[in-house]
């Protein structure tokens, strides 16, 4: 008994001290090493894979995935289109160099197409009804992918179909003042108007028409506009050039608000509340026609009246007169109408997006989206498919360093392909209105690359005042198409500049102040920081208002390879610089945003809104103090954050630390969203779409000019609202970056 107590003391005793030597040194060993997490959350962008993952990205990939994507026609929900959605899955998908995962997500939408079966006609008719002219109703093909059956004749999407007639009449831009302006001339009434594309939305020129009791409007591209005047496809345009043929029509959306028509606010699911289609608000309510500027010619050349003013004259070498209304006595068209047969028609049909992502290993939580859409008018080979080559280029490099295990990057990219971009920004606005909740809680950003490539010059980018300095850092880091030694921010500092306050001599980066892609939804809607990247044209040397083939059928990969970017060198140094943003904001520790850059923003805006609209405002007792002191205001809070940043050690810092900055920085321009200051889907005060092109706060602007023009008290009303608005909102932004209390 004795010896097996003594037996059990003593084995107690060796356990006991084993423990007490496992334990000591274990914590000693411990405390001589940080646990694995330690250095996982407070690990940095890592330049050196950055540089490694910027020299795998290939011209020669980009040009095969271009050559690819545009070998069919692919608009929205066709068979072309699906054809493209598998081919994003297929590259998203694959087991080298995919993405972790990737799906589609469906939506049912409202769309609008020609009928087939009765093509829209336009013609010129005399009163015994004998067809003296018909516009043609395809472009000339002058390649065998133009001749393709699936190339849809031009229309305006959502134009109601209809057969109207009457007296033609010339109304330049189609704008709300060019209507009065031709109003106090002419009687419009059961008229037919001609307007050219620019100074107004394409549906805009149809709306803006109704009130004069016009019946249809035909729309057309003016050489002077897109091809510096020149007409010949003999020798001067496509395919001699990249200009515009003869024959050539822009198609596009007529539709003046984005996301799917009948599910304003939700997402347009299979069993969605939808509005009655009589409900609908936005779109025409006459019809509207898109046609060549070889039939415009014929037309326009031929009217009778008065001389239009010298700023109403375009490129045609005759004088543009208004109409009388209709044609001239000399001509064979005298007294004869212009008829228009439109036979559209409007189908729910199903459209997809492709969605893929690359998961976070730090801050799974934290998306930094990369997208574009997929859809095309035609074969659309640079809008949008130089958007789309290049994001496959940069998923097949990044997926291949993730499946390599050479990276992951610290926060979770989110890819999106987004369907019927073309017919309103449909895809993305889905997607924001169905994920509202949590992109509008987890979004870091948003990187828009659309039209990749439609000029060699240089870059444009538009975007948040606060990305500034991380799109100068990526333009430093790559080099310039077709320059020995200039990277692609010495192109762009050449080619467009301005001098800022504190940075001196920059390139002058635009403001996301339009809806003209898929950016829209995240800035508009969600108040997401987002960025818009290009390389483009000289502007300085031509008057083009985009690239000449724009959704035209001569939009192809041979338009491109030829006269837009051959060698696919600035599609490189577009996936190298949009690529090189992505992974700063997926990889930094702390985010890669300025608040600073966007206190000189703001306070540029205020400085033209005192001098162009002070005295007025104070005439009507509308007092700009507000926005004086709320801009002020911001600009303290910005100091005191970059201060903070300044003074911290941030990679030895809490993680709670870090995460707390970067959401005052993620989240700044949500404080700027109020739901009652613009109609639709437009809640951000700063960045509100512009309608007129003074450079001060574009919603302000807007609401000023169009008080002064009318004078009505409820106008003064409406900008005094603005005022108090945009005050409290910029004072809130301004509280986002002051200590947490």
């Amino acid at each position: 008994m004795i010896k097996t107590v003594f037996i059990g003391l003593f084995c107690g005793a060796a356990i006991l001290t084993a423990g007490i030597l496992i334990g000591h040194y274990g914590i000693e060993k411990s405390s001589d090493s940080e646990p694995a997490w330690v250095k996982d959350v407070s690990k940095d962008v890592d330049e050196r894979l950055l540089e490694e993952f910027l020299s795998e990205v290939d011209n020669v990939n980009i040009k095969d995935n271009l050559r690819e994507l545009t070998k069919v026609p692919h608009m929205a929900t066709t068979v072309g289109d699906e054809k493209t959605v598998q081919l994003m899955l297929k590259r998203w998908q694959d087991p080298e160099s995919g993405l972790d995962q990737a799906w589609r997500e469906e939506y049912m939408v409202y769309l609008s197409f020609p009928d087939p079966d009765k093509p829209n006609k336009v013609t010129v008719v005399n009163p015994s009804n004998t067809v003296l002219h018909t516009a043609r109703e395809k472009e000339k093909a002058y390649t065998s992918d133009q001749k393709d059956p699936d190339v849809v004749q031009p229309y305006a999407a959502y134009s109601p179909a209809g057969q109207v007639q009457g007296k033609l009449v010339y109304a330049n831009y189609g704008t709300v003042n060019d209507y009065k302006w031709l109003s106090q001339k002419l009687n419009l009434t059961g008229t037919i108007a001609i307007t050219r594309y620019g100074g107004a939305g394409r549906g805009a020129k149809a709306i803006n028409a109704v009130p004069y009791g016009i019946l249809g409007v035909l729309v057309y591209t003016d050489p002077l506009d897109i091809n510096e005047g020149l007409m010949s496809d003999i020798n001067e345009t496509y395919p001699h050039s990249w200009y515009m043929p003869p024959s050539g029509v822009e198609r596009g959306a007529y539709a003046s608000t984005y996301g799917d028509l009948l599910t304003p606010y939700l997402a347009a699911k299979e069993e969605t509340y939808r509005i009655p289609e009589k409900d609908i608000t936005g779109i025409p309510t006459i019809p509207i026609q898109p046609i060549g500027f070889e039939d415009a010619y014929i037309l326009i050349c031929e009217l009778g009246g008065d001389p239009a003013p010298q700023f109403w004259q375009g490129g045609f070498n005759c004088t543009y007169n208004y109409g009388g209304p209709g044609f001239r006595p000399s001509s064979h068209f005298y007294n004869s109408d212009v008829k228009m047969d439109i036979f559209n028609y409007c189908e729910v049909k199903n459209s997809s997006n492709v969605m893929g992502v690359i998961k976070g290993s730090v801050e799974p939580d934290r998306y930094v989206i990369y997208g574009n859409h997929r859809d095309s008018w035609v074969h659309g080979a640079i809008d949008p498919s130089s958007g789309t080559s290049v994001m496959l280029e940069l998923t097949r490099v990044l997926g291949k360093m993730v499946k390599q295990g050479k990276w992951r990057p610290r926060r979770s990219i989110v890819f999106g392909s987004w369907g019927a971009e073309e017919f309103g920004l449909i895809g993305s606005t889905e997607y924001t209105e169905q994920y509202f909740t949590k992109l509008s809680e987890r979004t870091v950003a948003y990187i828009n690359v659309d039209i990749a490539v439609q000029g060699n010059a240089t870059l444009r980018a538009l975007g948040m005042p606060s990305l500034q300095n991380v799109v100068f850092t990526a333009a430093k880091q790559v080099k310039a198409p077709g320059a020995d030694s200039m990277s692609v921010y010495d192109k762009w500092i050449q080619h467009s500049n301005r001098t800022s306050p504190v940075h001196g001599l920059i390139p002058r980066m635009g403001y996301l102040t339009g809806e003209g892609s898929d950016y829209a939804p995240f800035v508009h809607y969600l108040g997401i920081t987002s960025l818009d990247l290009m390389y483009t044209y000289d502007r300085s040397k031509t008057k083009v208002r985009i690239y000449p083939a724009y959704h035209t059928a001569y939009d192809t990969f041979d338009y491109s390879s030829n006269y837009v970017d051959p060698g696919f060198y600035t599609h490189q140094a577009v996936a190298k610089t949009a690529g090189s943003v992505l992974v700063r904001l997926a990889d930094s520790l702390l985010l890669p945003m300025n608040c600073s850059d966007y206190a000189e923003s703001l306070e540029a805006y205020l400085s033209e809104a005192l001098k162009h609209y002070e005295d007025s405002l104070l005439a009507m007792n509308i007092s700009m103090e507000p926005i004086k002191r709320a801009v002020a205001s911001f600009r303290i809070a910005a100091t005191h954050l970059d201060q903070v940043i300044r003074s911290s050690d941030l990679a030895n810092e809490t993680p709670l630390k870090v995460r707390k900055i970067n959401d005052q920085l993620m989240l700044l321009d949500r404080a700027f969203l109020r739901p009652p200051a613009f109609p639709s889907k437009n809640r951000h005060v700063i960045w509100a779409p512009i309608e007129i092109s003074l450079s001060s706060f574009p919603g302000l602007s807007s609401a000023y000019v169009s008080a002064m023009s009318s004078g009505q008290a409820s106008a003064w009303a409406q900008v005094h609202h603005l005022v108090s608005v945009m005050s409290q909102a910029i004072e809130g932004a301004a509280h986002m970056m002051l200590d947490v209390i």
